[in-house]
């Protein structure tokens, strides 16, 4: 009779769906067409939250940001617009590109680049909920190119905050990348502080730097990210190095490229991202956009997605190439 019942017990977990075990994000994660995506935790209501730029319109004209929120990784709700900036700002006309979310005492602060009349200038605004209503500053924080950089424009923002030293760095720049220590109220650079961090070398078949720094820090290392080529590229990816300081310099790695295309898979142009470290643990996830394979002959660079898959590393602490899926993450719950 035990064995029987033992029998019985077993066959019905075998035919019992493991829910957990099988629910898995897909990708891409959100609807429609969206690009440069940057992501965070709010530890106040427990969900995870993805701003991006609007994607699907010629000449990546769009003129607000998108937010989406999820409590597990896997299943995201739509926010609405965090920032719309021809409606929301002063001096952007247009071209609201790469958002980069970070919160700091209480306050959410979104930084975007938007196009200024005279060229991409980057601005910020602020609110008390990740969700917005975000209060734009009124006027950009960087507007001009770095001391000595000759091309290139102020886009592709990202902000990173030591929890180590609490001070907080914005990072920018396509054709170059620069970086600067914010002043505490977060909303004006350090004066002195900025410098020119554009990795030297490399091809673009590995790690030529174009565009999209991303910082951030494990055990110690500080780890920048960066994307290859152009956005409208089937080879766009992503390549990376490591420093001891939040402002360089910047060691390429051996084996630099972290995300790159899977044509066999119908992958194409994976970069421009963001990472997540899930609290308390040592779980890190990539979040980045690709091409719309159906898009690739006809306007691909305007036609993206957002994905995320796993972030993993060695035991020496150099990050594994990412293989980029059309499964995407298991829920977290």
């Amino acid at each position: 009779m035990k064995r029987i019942i033992l029998l019985c017990s077993l066959m019905a977990t075998l035919l019992t769906p493991n829910v957990k075990a099988q629910h898995y994000s897909g990708n891409p994660i959100l609807a429609g067409y969206h690009a440069d995506p940057d992501i965070v935790y709010s530890p106040e209501t427990q969900r995870y939250y993805i701003y991006s730029t609007t994607d699907g319109l010629p000449g990546w004209d769009g003129w607000y940001l998108t937010c989406f929120s999820s409590a597990d990784l896997t299943r995201w709700r739509y926010e609405g617009v965090a920032l719309n900036v021809l409606r929301d700002t002063k001096w952007a006309k247009g071209n609201a590109w790469a958002p980069a979310i970070e919160e700091k005492d209480g306050t959410y602060y979104l930084y975007y680049s938007g196009e200024a009349g005279h060229g991409k200038a980057i601005g910020v605004a602020m609110s008390k909920s990740p969700t917005g209503p975000f209060k734009d500053l009124g006027h950009p924080i960087v507007d001009s190119r770095p001391q000595g950089v000759r091309g290139g424009q102020q886009i592709d923002v990202d902000v990173f905050t030591d929890k180590d030293t609490g001070k907080s760095y914005l990072y920018w720049g396509n054709g170059y990348m620069a970086g600067a220590e914010l002043n505490p109220d977060m909303t004006s650079l350090k004066e002195g502080t900025t410098v020119v961090l554009t990795p030297k070398g490399g091809t673009l078949k590995d790690y030529a730097y174009r565009e999209g720094p991303y910082v951030f820090k494990r055990q110690g290392t500080y780890y920048f990210m960066w994307s290859v080529d152009d956005t409208g590229s089937p080879n766009y990816h992503v390549a990376y190095g490591t420093s001891d300081s939040p402002l360089g310099p910047i060691h390429v790695a051996e084996n630099p490229i972290v995300l790159q295309q899977d044509p066999a898979n119908g992958i194409y142009g994976t970069a421009h991202n963001s990472v997540l470290n899930v609290p308390g643990t040592d779980d890190w996830y990539i979040v980045y956009h690709r091409i719309d394979k159906n898009y690739l002959k006809n306007a691909p660079g305007v036609h993206r997605q957002v994905c995320i898959d796993r972030l993993y590393f060695n035991n020496d602490g150099t990050i594994k190439a990412t293989v980029p899926t059309q499964r995407g993450v298991r829920s977290l719950r």
